[in-house]
């Protein structure tokens, strides 16, 4: 294994692309806040993971396939795709070191050996469809054909990236050569329903220089009907791939009506359609994201999968432009939205990531699958593309943290880490990150050239930052002037041993929505740092927090907990909670009569939202509305 192929996504030759991501491997997580969350992904979830799909019978699948036998299942027809999403989380899981690297080794070739033999001698690959011709592409709207195809791909990309072998790569491209055969100019012309097959083929064209593979994903993506979109809409998911699809097409032709699209949908989507978490979708209908401003709280949608692919896309549009508006996005959605849909054990899962919820059993009889509380994380689901989903994102996050350009190297995310790689002259260098993020905004960068190097080092200082000092070997950077929600460039000739600290102030902010969200009104999201906060009833002696009012007027004062949910800051503040549990004799009273009967002062606690739902069943609420005077 050569360490400059474990990139998740490869921009070293693509000619519109700023950035170029530094690879997995190059990026040693130390003891932080990411490194006992992939430990516990790499360790526990992806083995438990392989075990499910296993008993699931997944691979008998393919063992029936390959016999020439009828495959009856219960699954999904898209259900290959969850084992394709699990190998590519296995294979980058044999770069951490805390990851079991035999044993899950052993897993993937038993994958490989069971799927490998039911391949059609054509290429076309898929345990629902069996080997008959006649059933192939029927509806491909609907169907996950495609879908299942492009995961395929990327996981075999990343198993050849990581280990050096092919026979997986080898499938995936007679998969993808049969696709030529079929779609495209002069072929069949329709386009996938669900988006992935465009991310997937455009990766394969920078793996093997072949454009066919660019030409098909473009041609798909221009069936898609989103090149002239002024909206982000639609489901959730399939939106925001095809979106990332798109930026992968722009950063290996430049196409700038692509470019523009992408550009009004992510403005919709920022200003419109993004809850505070950096969740998308609030309907649970279609999984989409619904019209501007519908952001439910208790019925968000909000799927673990619709978060991963924001984030895929906002780190592609970050490699386009090198601009930190997109770094942002991806690090509100990473330690919120995304982080939220995973339990703090690595092993259980969200599909859907409410903002507010009573914490109780409460079904719809008309609709038994729209109502999952009380909201507890599970191991699997019957459509269970969100846990290996989330699984080969957190196995291949290293991968995420710094990119390099022409002129210097790009600090996206920080961490307790150590990067060591090249500049773009081949000089190398290493980075360590040394600071306790997301829980104190200072952090320390040791460069070390190999020998003294003038490169520009771009740090990002975050949107949510209100005070940012940088001191360069022990002086204050006078000359720098950073500036929130942009790349500060410290250009220089490092010398081996130089540190930067980059100390961002970390106040407890109030967010306010726009008024045109029906449900905040009156209410406010509590953030410190990138992390948004919530408060759990299980803090509050069981109260329902759905009926929390917050004192604005008392400060929160931020202590950090070792022993709380894997080691927390806490946030203390002041406010109302019921007085008891009991339901109000009426449903609507006159302004403030409710108030002085209901509530009471009390103490609160607010803690990450990311880590709600591991202490058992709970109330819940992000927003908390305030508790001011009534002025009549």
């Amino acid at each position: 294994m050569s360490i400059e192929h474990t990139v998740v996504l490869n921009t070293a030759r693509s000619p519109y692309a700023r950035l170029r991501p530094i690879p997995v491997s190059a990026v040693q997580l130390k003891d932080g806040f990411w490194r006992p969350r992939c430990a516990a992904n790499a360790a526990a979830g992806i083995p438990q993971q392989f075990d499910i799909l296993k008993a699931r019978g997944l691979l008998d699948n393919f063992h029936r396939v390959a016999a020439g036998e009828e495959v009856i299942t219960q699954e999904f027809f898209f259900r290959d795709s969850d084992l394709y999403k699990w190998m590519e989380a296995a294979a980058y899981a044999l770069l951490d070191g805390d990851a079991p690297v035999s044993a899950i080794r052993a897993q993937l070739d038993e994958v490989i050996d069971a799927i490998l033999p039911a391949q059609s001698d054509d290429g076309y690959l898929n345990t629902f469809f069996g080997n008959d011709p006649t059933r192939r592409f029927h509806n491909i709207a609907v169907d996950h054909e495609l879908y299942c195809a492009g995961h395929l791909i990327q996981a075999a990309i990343a198993h050849h990236r990581v280990t050096g072998e092919r026979r997986l790569l080898d499938a995936a491209i007679r998969f993808a050569d049969y696709l030529t055969t079929v779609f495209g100019p002069g072929l069949r012309q329709e386009a996938p329903g669900h988006p992935e097959i465009e991310l997937a083929l455009i990766e394969l064209y920078r793996e093997t220089n072949e454009r066919r593979y660019l030409d098909l994903a473009g041609f798909f993506l221009e069936r898609s009907g989103t090149r002239d979109a002024e909206r982000f809409e639609g489901h959730a998911v399939r939106a925001a791939y095809c979106a990332a699809g798109a930026a992968d097409y722009v950063l290996e032709t430049g196409d700038e009506g692509w470019r523009a699209s992408l550009e009004r949908r992510w403005q919709d989507m920022v200003r419109t359609k993004l809850y505070v978490t950096g969740g998308i979708g609030g309907r649970y209908h279609g999984e989409s994201v619904g019209m501007a401003y519908e952001l439910p709280n208790q019925r968000a949608y909000a799927e673990t999968c619709a978060a991963l692919a924001t984030i895929f896309w906002n780190w592609r549009m970050t490699q386009i432009a090198g601009e930190a508006r997109f770094a942002d996005e991806l690090e509100r959605t990473l330690y919120n939205g995304a982080l939220s849909g995973v339990s703090l054990s690595g092993t259980h899962y969200f599909y859907i990531n409410p903002l507010t919820d009573h914490g109780q059993d409460e079904g719809d009889p008309w609709y038994p699958w729209a109502r999952r509380a009380p909201y507890q994380r599970q191991t699997d689901y019957a459509c269970n593309c969100c846990p290996p989903n989330a699984e080969r994102f957190l196995a291949s996050l290293p991968g995420y943290f710094a990119s390099t350009s022409e002129d210097g190297v790009w600090l996206h995310l920080y961490d307790a880490a150590r990067i060591d790689w090249w500049l773009a002259d081949g000089t190398p260098f290493s980075l360590m990150q040394q600071t306790r993020y997301p829980w104190d905004g200072t952090i320390t960068i040791t460069v070390e050239p190999e020998h003294p190097a003038e490169f520009a080092l771009y740090l990002r200082i975050p949107a949510w930052a209100q005070a940012v000092a940088v001191i360069i070997n022990g002086a204050w950077a006078d000359h720098a002037a950073p500036q929130p929600g942009t790349y500060l460039a410290l250009r220089r000739t490092w010398q081996p041993g130089d540190t930067v600290t980059l100390a961002l102030d970390m106040p407890v902010t109030l967010l306010e929505a726009d008024p045109r969200v029906p449900e905040t009104r009156g209410s406010v999201a509590v953030r410190r740092g990138p992390v948004i906060y919530c408060a759990e009833g299980v803090d509050h002696e069981g109260a329902d927090v759905r009926r929390v009012r917050l004192n604005a007027a008392v400060p929160f004062t931020p202590h950090h907990e070792v022993d709380l949910l894997g080691g927390v800051t806490v946030l203390d503040g002041a406010g109302r909670l019921p007085e008891s549990e009991e339901l109000p004799e009426t449903l609507y009273a006159p302004r403030g009569a409710r108030l002085p009967v209901d509530l009471r002062p009390a103490a609160l606690r607010l803690v990450p939202y990311y880590a709600w739902a591991n202490r058992g069943p709970t109330s819940m609420a992000v927003w908390l509305p305030l508790d001011e005077p009534i002025r009549i």
